[in-house]
Order: structure tokens, then sequence, then C-alpha cells
């Protein structure tokens, strides 16, 4: 709790310092540019990358400057603001998602990107992750091996599941590889997959439309920023629905979702501060290696399954890291 409290004190102060005008920067200052989907200033992953950066010495508004930027869910608008920070003279821009990578990445190729991404490869961001070359760096979610087990979970919470919806964003660079190592997964439990595509924050709520359609029996959500930045609203929905879901960040536990299973987002975009520090001291983002988590956390809430009328079962809940109760 305390932790979370640091947390929103610094995002907090970032949302204060993040409205200034260009002539309130402190010349001769670097300014750290972020660059999200659809996380918002104060989330906590913001608030980790600020507080580890002050951990490492810097002083915010006297040895770094910090400019955040949004697309509130709508991909449309990451080129122009990532040309934004680009005008603002970013010395570093940390992103994390595939899709804001790329904007980020057509928009140039010479300030350094640190990317908190599921899979740099894939998503054609870099060629390797032990020599990524080019202006990218960063880390990787290593969610691949991930996949089958989240569904393994949900079909072991609902012993009679034969029909999930997958919540996913078609035009994400990587879901297409998640489509597809879920249909196998699905095929050796014997689930029936229904995948209903969302690519815009107006999109979330009808889509529960089509999920109720489907007579789905659960719902499966992927690691997509867009549904991230809308966890909260994609939990109360799913609770509404009465679909047992599952998440790919334990922030959708804590706030009302049910089960997440998944890499410590807020200990990835932490770990992005030691890129960017290497990089204002000098170091050039091809030359370091992608990083890949080291922390896969699964975490239950049981406000949630008593809302939902369901018992999660014991050999879930002795593998659980965190029960919330």
């Amino acid at each position: 709790m305390i932790a979370r409290l640091l947390l929103l004190a610094f995002a907090v102060g970032f949302v204060l310092v993040a409205t200034n005008a260009p002539a309130q920067q402190t010349k001769g200052v670097p300014t750290v540019g972020i660059l999200a989907l659809s996380a918002s200033p104060t989330d906590p992953i913001v608030g980790a990358l600020r507080l580890k950066l002050h951990d490492l010495g810097y002083v915010e508004g006297q040895s770094i400057n910090f400019e955040f930027r949004t697309a509130q869910g709508h991909p449309n608008r990451l080129p122009r603001l990532a040309e934004e920070l680009i005008e603002w003279k970013a010395d570093v821009i940390v992103v994390g998602n595939s899709v804001v990578a790329q904007a980020v990445q057509r928009a140039t190729a010479t300030i350094p990107i640190v990317i908190v991404t599921t899979d740099p490869v894939a998503s054609d961001l870099v060629t390797s992750l032990a020599h990524p070359a080019g202006n990218i760096t960063g880390l990787s979610a290593m969610t691949k091996d991930l996949t089958a087990k989240r569904l393994e979970l949900l079909k072991e919470t609902v012993a009679s599941l034969t029909r999930v919806a997958v919540l996913w964003n078609p035009d994400s660079p990587v879901e297409a590889q998640i489509a597809a190592e879920l249909k196998a997964a699905a095929q050796a439990l014997s689930v029936e997959l229904r995948f209903v595509g969302v690519r815009t924050r107006e999109q979330v709520s009808a889509a529960f439309s089509a999920i109720n359609r489907v007579r789905a029996q659960a719902m499966y959500v992927t690691d997509d920023g867009l549904f991230y930045g809308q966890r909260t609203t994609v939990g109360a929905l799913a609770l509404k629905a009465r679909l047992p879901a599952i998440y790919g960040s334990r922030l959708y536990a804590e706030d009302g979702g049910l089960i997440s299973y998944g890499v410590d987002y807020v200990d990835q975009w932490r770990r992005s501060a030691r890129y960017v520090d290497r990089i204002l001291k000098g170091a050039k983002p091809g030359d370091l290696p992608i990083e890949q988590a080291t922390r896969v956390e699964l975490v239950v809430n049981l406000k949630a399954a008593k809302a939902l009328g369901i018992t999660i079962p014991e050999s879930i809940l002795e593998r659980a890291d965190e029960v919330i109760r």
C-alpha cells in the first residue's frame, strides 16, 4: 500500500509538470517523453518509472523533465502525439505498447526509444533482442509462453467451460500471433473461442453485447494497451455480464478483475528507468540488449469471485502469488 501511495504521489506531481508550457521547461535539462495509447499520467506504471529515476538520482525540474502524452484509446492520434514529443526535443521516449512504439519509430530514427512491449521482434520493431540496433531498446513481456497457461487457468476455474470470448485488438501487430496460440491451446482443452474485436475505447462497451450474443461462459482479455487503459471499465462490465475473466496484469485484479496471470508491468516500467538512465549518460540504444520479464504473477480477487457467485478452486488459490479478499 505504501508503495502504491508513493507511485500515486509521483504520478500526481507529474500531471502538474506535464501541463507546463515549453517556456517553463528548465534549459539544458534532459527531457523524457512518455507516450501511451490509453494509460493516464497517474497510472502506476508511469509512477514506477519516475520513482525509479528519482532513486537513481534525478530530480524533476533540476536534472530531468517529463512530457506525457496519451492517445486516450485512439490509435489514429499517435502519429501527431509522437511528433509533439519530437518537437519538444525529447532526449528519449518511453512507450508501453507495440502500436505506440511503431508510431514513434515511424516518426524518428534518431531519438532513442525505450519500449516495454509484448514481443518487439514479432512487431518488427527490432530484428534481435540481443542486438536491437537502431534507436530502440527496452524490455519484452515474453507473453508467448503465458497465452496457453491463462486459458488453462480459466478452464480450471470454470470446470464446465466450453465457450470463451476473446477480447482482442485486431489492429495490434502481435494480436494475430496471440490468436493463433490461443486457438491451439483451445483445441487441446476442447474449448470453443469467439473473438470479439475492439479498436477504440468507445467500442469496449459494445463488445460486451457481442459477447452476450455468442453466449460465452467466460472471457479472455489480451495484453493490449487499449484494454489496459480501460481495465476498470472492462472488469466492471465483466462482472455485470457475470463473466469470469482472466487478464494479463495484476492491476486488472487489483481494480476489480477476477484473475490475472502475467508479467509485473509496474516492475517492467521500473526496470525501464535504467535504460533511460544509461541512454541519458551516453549509451546507444542499439547497443543495449532487450531484456525479458523476470516476474510472472498469479493474482486472484475473491471479491470478484463472490460477486460472480463462483468458487475459486483450492488448486489455484494455493498457487496464487496474491489473493485479494
